[in-house]
Parts: C-alpha cells; sequence; structure tokens
C-alpha cells in the first residue's frame, strides 16, 4: 500500500479560500505600500551562503537552510574531514547556497550590488517567502511571508514617523482595532546600561529586562545577578521595574534616568520627536505606546525599535516590527547607509483576522455565476454568454459534465457561487436566461443586457 503523502512540518498547503483571504491582506498591504511611496522589488528565494551566514548570530545560522552543491559533491571533500566531523567546515565545502532567511540581508546586498542604479533615499518593498529550520508552533512556520518595507539612504526620523502612520493605515483597512504599536530605542537602552555602570552587558541587560511582563521584578533581578551585573547596578534602574503612565510621563522619566548618558538622552529626544509628531498628525486605529522593555534585534538595530502586538483578546505575539538600523550595508562593504525598516506578519496576520471574523464576506466568493448545464445546445448558448459575461469583468463558468440539477447545485453551493442560471429549451427559444441567487433562491428570467447589470451590480 502506498504511504499516504506529506508536507514537512512547518509548511502548508492553502485552500483557494486560504489563498483569496491571504491575497486581501497582502492587496490592502501592498496598496499602502504605493500610497507610501515604496517599490516593488524582489530577490532570488536562495542566496550564496556567504551573504547569508554570520548576518544574524550563532543562533540565527543554525536555522538557516543550506542547499547541498549539485553533482558529486562528497568527491569534492578531504576524507579527514569526514573523520574529523567539523560540522561548519564540512557544511562549507558540500553547500555554497542557502535558502534565504529574512528580507533584510538580501535587501542589504541588492542595494550594495546596485548602488550606481538606485537613486537615494530608496524606498523598497518586497512581499515574498522566506525560510528558517525553527520549531514549528502557533504562528511560526518554516516556510512563511514577509511583507518588509525599508528606506536607506536617510537619517531623517520623518520616516520613522511615516512608518507609525503606515502601520496604523494597514490596519485600519482591515478593520483590526486594538493594535498596539510599540517603541523604544536602541541609544535608551545603552543608556541604561551606561549609567547602571554596565555598558559591556548590554545584550545580558536587556534580554533580561525583555523578559519583566513575562516571569516578573524578582526573577528579572535573580537573571541580571546570574550574569554577573551587580547589586548596586540593578538598584539603579529600580525605576524601570515601575515604569508606567502616559508617553508623555514616560519621556520626562525616561529624560531624568537618562541625563548623565549623552547616548541615552540622544535617544529619548529621537522618541520624543517621533510621539510629538504623531500626536500633531493623530492616527485612525492604532495606540502607539513607549516600551522600554522591547529589546528585538540588537545585533543591528541603532536607533528605533518597533514591535506591533494584536488585540488583547487574541493570545498570538507579535505581528509586525522594524528598526533602524545605521550600517546595515557595511557588511557587504558600503558604509554609512542608514536606513529603517519594518515588517507585517502575514501568517499571525491572517490567524488574528480569522480568530475575529475580520475577513469580508466577499473573500470567500469563488466563481460569481454558474451557468447549469443542461446539454450540448444549451451548454453552446450558455458558453457564449460566458464569454461575454468574462469579457465585462465577471467571472462566470459553464459546469462541464451533464449531470444531474441535484449535482450540480450541491457543487454550486460548496463552492460558494452565488448566481446560477440555467437555460432550457424555452430560454433558448426566446433568447432569454433564468437567473436564480443561491442565498436567497429567488429567481427570474431576463434577457443578456439585464443578466450582465445585475451581476455588475451585485
Amino acid at each position: 500500500m502506498a504511504q499516504k503523502p506529506s508536507v514537512p512540518k512547518g509548511t502548508r498547503d492553502f485552500s483557494p479560500t486560504e489563498v483569496a483571504k491571504r491575497n486581501y491582506i497582502m492587496q490592502i498591504i501592498k496598496h499602502q505600500f504605493g500610497l507610501f511611496g515604496f517599490q516593488p522589488i524582489e530577490t532570488p528565494s536562495f542566496e550564496n551562503s556567504s551573504t547569508l551566514m554570520g548576518k544574524y548570530g550563532e543562533e540565527g545560522d543554525r536555522l538557516i537552510f543550506k542547499i547541498l552543491n549539485s553533482g558529486d559533491f562528497l568527491n569534492k571533500v578531504d576524507e579527514q574531514l569526514f573523520r574529523e566531523k567539523d560540522v561548519k567546515v564540512l557544511t562549507g565545502k558540500i553547500s555554497e547556497k542557502a535558502l534565504r532567511y529574512d528580507l533584510t540581508v538580501p535587501f542589504a546586498r541588492y542595494v550594495v550590488q546596485h548602488q550606481n542604479e538606485i537613486d537615494f533615499p530608496f524606498k523598497r518593498y518586497q512581499i515574498q517567502p522566506v525560510w528558517r529550520a525553527d520549531r514549528p508552533q502557533k504562528g511560526r512556520f518554516r516556510e512563511f511571508y514577509q511583507c518588509d518595507a525599508d528606506v536607506v539612504g536617510s537619517s531623517s526620523l520623518w520616516q520613522e514617523v511615516d512608518f507609525v502612520q503606515l502601520y496604523d493605515s494597514v490596519f485600519t483597512d482591515l478593520k483590526l482595532e486594538g493594535v498596539s504599536i510599540k517603541m523604544n530605542n536602541r541609544k535608551i537602552l545603552s543608556g541604561f546600561a551606561e549609567v547602571m555602570g554596565a555598558k559591556d552587558q548590554l545584550i545580558d541587560f536587556t534580554v533580561a529586562l525583555d523578559k519583566l511582563d513575562k516571569i516578573g521584578q524578582e526573577a528579572v533581578k535573580n537573571e541580571m545577578l546570574s550574569k554577573g551585573i551587580s547589586e548596586d547596578a540593578i538598584a539603579k534602574m529600580q525605576p524601570l521595574f515601575e515604569f508606567e503612565g502616559s508617553n508623555d510621563q514616560k519621556l520626562d522619566k525616561l529624560t531624568e534616568m537618562l541625563a548623565s548618558s549623552d547616548e541615552g538622552t540622544e535617544g529619548v529626544q529621537e522618541l520624543k520627536f517621533i510621539f510629538d509628531m504623531i500626536g500633531a498628525i493623530g492616527l485612525k486605529t492604532a495606540k502607539l505606546d513607549i516600551d522600554i522593555t522591547l529589546a528585538r534585534g540588537l545585533n543591528y538595530y541603532t536607533g528605533a525599535i518597533f514591535e506591533v502586538t494584536a488585540p488583547d483578546t487574541v493570545k498570538i505575539g507579535s505581528i509586525g516590527g522594524g528598526g533602524r538600523y545605521d550600517d546595515l550595508t557595511g557588511i557587504f562593504g558600503l558604509k554609512n547607509m542608514s536606513g529603517v525598516g519594518i515588517s507585517f506578519g502575514l501568517d499571525r496576520i491572517y490567524l488574528v483576522l480569522e480568530e475575529l471574523g475580520l475577513f469580508p464576506e466577499s473573500v470567500h466568493t469563488g466563481i460569481k455565476v454558474l451557468f447549469i448545464n443542461f446539454g450540448e445546445k444549451e451548454a453552446l448558448y450558455a458558453t457564449q454568454a460566458i464569454a461575454k459575461l468574462r469579457k465585462a469583468g465577471i467571472s462566470a463558468a459553464l459546469y462541464p459534465d451533464t449531470s444531474k440539477m441535484k449535482k450540480q447545485m450541491q457543487f454550486a453551493n460548496k463552492t460558494n457561487v452565488v448566481f446560477t442560471v440555467m437555460v432550457g429549451d424555452q430560454e433558448l427559444k426566446d433568447n432569454k436566461y433564468t437567473i436564480k441567487q443561491m442565498h436567497s433562491g429567488q429567481q427570474e428570467t431576463v434577457d443578456f443586457e439585464k443578466l450582465k447589470s445585475m451581476l455588475l451590480e451585485s
């Protein structure tokens, strides 16, 4: 007996309805990207390993899918390497390419490679799949789409202001209320470490601080102590553990706490500019909040840090994020090219909309009108009408077989057909069509022009 086929863990098949829903989200995101002046680019699904490896830290490198070289690659490897079992060295000999881990590093490669063809500041967006050898769980897959927008070649904070508005516009169009755009600044985190006297322990400090809302104040302090951060240093940061109030109050506290740090003060001023400008412009749906525990992407973010969370009623984690990077293209030799970018988590946004029932009914629609097949003469008459309806932009089809009426109607119901059209002897004689609205069951016999207008208006 043949083994039942399956897909690899962390990947999925998508039904027509699921594809329609995903396209609905992507079309809204694309539309807003265009309105904000971003241009689309695409990069290959796989890159040279040298482009990707070493750009995401040790943990990220482990999650990159490697592609075996073509041909008899094992013959090119020295037997001594096999005996030593050094995975890193051996991998480099048998695999020279890898599936892209994200869209950011390939974008940096693109900018450097095409720098003489690009007008800066360059605003690009990309909506393409990426791959990570991660442990699959709800909202986390091994193959998934990223929807990224970046600006490179400008250090202006107006770009961050624009990205806040972009997030707000997309979630407004998706009718997703209760979204929170959280912001922090890498310079603020560095300022904290400086004030504590633990600048060389920035990562340990921020990793622990990031867990504050999950494990509580005492557990965070104990983790900091275990990493070698002194009790005196932690005591200086006590206000962080009770960091509440409005955004203005938080900014005032940060100004006071980081007064002795030039870098920290600069971070506070940058954050204040963004919040002041957004306060003057206003947001339609999303809420903008300061979150001093936010510490994502510290390996490359140098300024603003974004994270977007779903409404509190949905437990799914972040649905977007990004930040400012001052020298991302420097990894490929192009120095001092400041940029800032954000990403939308398509798969998680899909799950949120599904859970909250926010997909419009129209997204579920299959064929708009199905012509019932009663025989060769009737089918030819129907096909001639179908050709004219398609020319008018109406989704129309003929049931291919002369099956029983009940079977054809059942197919129409199962595939979410909105209207069916029946053509029998009388309709042929009168040059008419009997159209039925599947939801209500109402039907009437009309000429072609009335048929077309009914379908266009519905």
